[in-house]
């Protein structure tokens, strides 16, 4: 993915599958065409930070001159831009576009993912990592990963596609937030008529409960805790079965998400012979002819795609 296009002879396709259109959008959607044109455009700008992420083992001279970022003096000739100019371009260029950027390029993107489908749905997951910052003092504010080393760290949370490996929205932060609290900022990216997976980390019933809400045919699967409260309101097989779960909230969060049932319900799938911790799933997948068993046994381990996928950025 991202790693391919690392080589500046891999960029050019990049730029294709970019169009300048989407640039100029990005720009005046988010009120950043007043950088000067004259001697560098907010569109050149916006390239060049997308050139920095890619080619992010170059300097950016470098990354200027694969960019062909020259632009003409007083007296017209083409010179390249002073390194003071190129900073401050693309601070005054700000996050704005490239957020707008990120999203019209997903959206695109995820209409021409053909990906296979379990039994009609899209399968995504979603994961969290983590990454270094540069040690400075606004960095510092994000917090440091124990364990991680002396550096600050950010929490990024993401949800992707377990075949294409694209990925359609990440939320970021602080590593002193929760997964959950990223992931809650995900909800309703995920696209009609798809299955996304997640792991025990994100276990919640407010989390699930309003991924299932935000969209037509958003569903997700899980894998169970080893202890957690559950009555059984209809058996399909031993292994098999549609459960109730009291939501465990506090009155003061129920009173601030007054769309929270006091029960929720799921179709509880145990591995018959479970390898490892995992020994089972929930799902919001509840009909067992339209979703068989075997099926929902086997389609968990795909998540796994996304932690590889991580490993191409």
């Amino acid at each position: 993915m991202a790693a391919e296009f690392s080589l500046p002879e891999s960029f050019d396709a990049f730029h294709r599958n970019i169009p300048q259109e989407w640039i100029k959008e990005a720009v005046a959607q988010t009120g950043r065409t007043s950088v000067r044109k004259r001697r560098f455009p907010a569109e050149q700008a916006v390239w060049l930070v997308i050139g920095i992420g890619l080619m992010r083992n170059r300097s950016i001279a470098e990354v200027c001159d694969k960019l062909d970022l020259a632009f003409p003096d007083s007296h017209g000739r083409l010179e390249p831009m002073a390194s003071s100019s190129v900073t401050k371009a693309r601070n005054k260029l700000g996050c704005e576009p490239l957020h707008y950027l990120f999203h019209t390029t997903a959206a695109h993107w995820e209409k021409e993912d053909t990906q296979e489908c379990f039994h009609g749905l899209k399968v995504l997951a979603v994961d969290g990592t983590q990454f270094h910052t540069p040690e400075t003092k606004d960095n510092q504010q994000l917090g440091y990963a124990s364990g991680q080393g002396s550096f600050p760290s950010v929490l990024a949370v993401a949800l992707m596609s377990v075949h294409s490996h694209l990925i359609s929205d990440v939320a970021f932060g602080p590593v002193s937030q929760s997964e959950i609290h990223y992931a809650q900022q995900l909800v309703g990216s995920a696209p009609e008529n798809s299955l996304t997976l997640f792991d025990r980390a994100y276990f919640s019933a407010e989390l699930l409960l309003s991924w299932q809400q935000s969209g037509k045919g958003c569903h997700w699967l899980t894998p169970i805790k080893s202890r957690f409260r559950h009555t059984v309101e209809k058996e399909f097989t031993e292994y098999d079965q549609l459960i109730s779960m009291p939501v465990p909230v506090s009155p003061q969060a129920r009173a601030a998400a007054l769309y929270l049932p006091e029960f929720w319900t799921a179709r509880l799938i145990r591995i018959p012979q479970p390898n490892g911790k995992i020994k089972g799933f929930i799902t919001s997948l509840t009909d067992p002819v339209r979703y068989p068993f075997s099926d929902l046994v086997k389609v968990y381990w795909d998540r796994w795609e996304i932690e590889q996928g991580y490993g191409e950025y």
